[in-house]
């Protein structure tokens, strides 16, 4: 966001009254709910449905889908690969404990105009937090964009809730995300294999020899990699892509 776009953004939200903005939403048991913010705020987000259909269609240039989130074992919407990519980066966040997607949407009134907005997701983190989460490529977020961020950050604020906004995930990041994540279902963690993995990768070693240590690497490694995603087993995932001599030690804390 630039200076321009930043500084109408805060002149967009600068009248913000949290008493007039209205939200909707589906609860868990499925039921559509509508009424001041300031009366559902405490409402479980993490667990409702979407307020809107993730629609497909011949031609159509986004990528829209489910993705299946192992924190809730619950199938969460995205419409495009860059909303897919952020629900499993929230989905291997250790903070994370919940994960809706099109969670509400916000409504209120623009000089008499009215106006709405549907984050993309709301987290729940483990200290009791929630996230609301928009998903923009910095590159594609105009001015318009940017008042509708700034906006939901400031009503975000109000209730307590945090405000996120991301993007694409740098690589090789992504890339070492999404080959964990083929791996985050607990079948792929067999005893007594899993213990034996911990008790190899207690000092730094490499990757597959470590694996070959335990056993057959076709048979170790699918539980290696579920121990890397559930943050049991940690590598640098940030700087190069996942390979035989990346080293793996064990981590001070995961989610077991």
């Amino acid at each position: 966001m630039d200076g321009s776009a930043a500084a109408s953004a805060r002149e967009y939200t600068a009248d913000l009254e949290i008493g007039d903005i209205e939200v909707g939403f589906v609860d868990a048991d499925g039921v559509e709910r509508s009424g001041p913010l300031t009366r559902w705020w405490a409402e479980p987000f993490e667990l409702a449905s979407p307020v809107r259909s993730f629609n497909a269609f011949k031609g159509q240039k986004n990528f829209t889908g489910e993705y299946w989130a192992a924190i809730s074992g619950s199938l969460v919407g995205y419409e495009s690969w860059v909303e897919r990519d952020a629900a499993m980066a929230l989905d291997f966040d250790p903070a994370v404990v919940a994960l809706a997607s099109q969670p509400f949407r916000l409504l209120w009134s623009d000089r008499g105009r009215e106006r709405g907005h549907t984050p993309d997701y709301f987290a729940r983190l483990a200290d009791g937090t929630g996230v609301v989460v928009d998903v923009r490529p910095e590159g594609l977020v105009d001015e318009a964009t940017a008042e509708v961020f700034a906006f939901t950050a400031r009503v975000c604020e109000a209730v307590g809730w945090q405000f996120r906004q991301v993007g694409d995930l740098g690589q090789p990041y992504r890339a070492n995300l999404r080959w964990l994540s083929r791996y985050r279902h607990g079948r792929c963690c067999h005893e007594p294999s899993a213990d034996r993995l911990r008790d190899v990768f207690a000092e730094p070693l490499p990757l597959l020899a470590g694996a070959e240590q335990v056993g057959d690497r076709l048979a170790v490694l699918p539980v290696l990699y579920h121990l890397l995603w559930q943050q049991e087993l940690t590598a640098d995932l940030l700087r190069a892509p996942l390979g035989t001599d990346t080293l793996v030690h064990l981590a001070s804390r995961g989610r077991r």
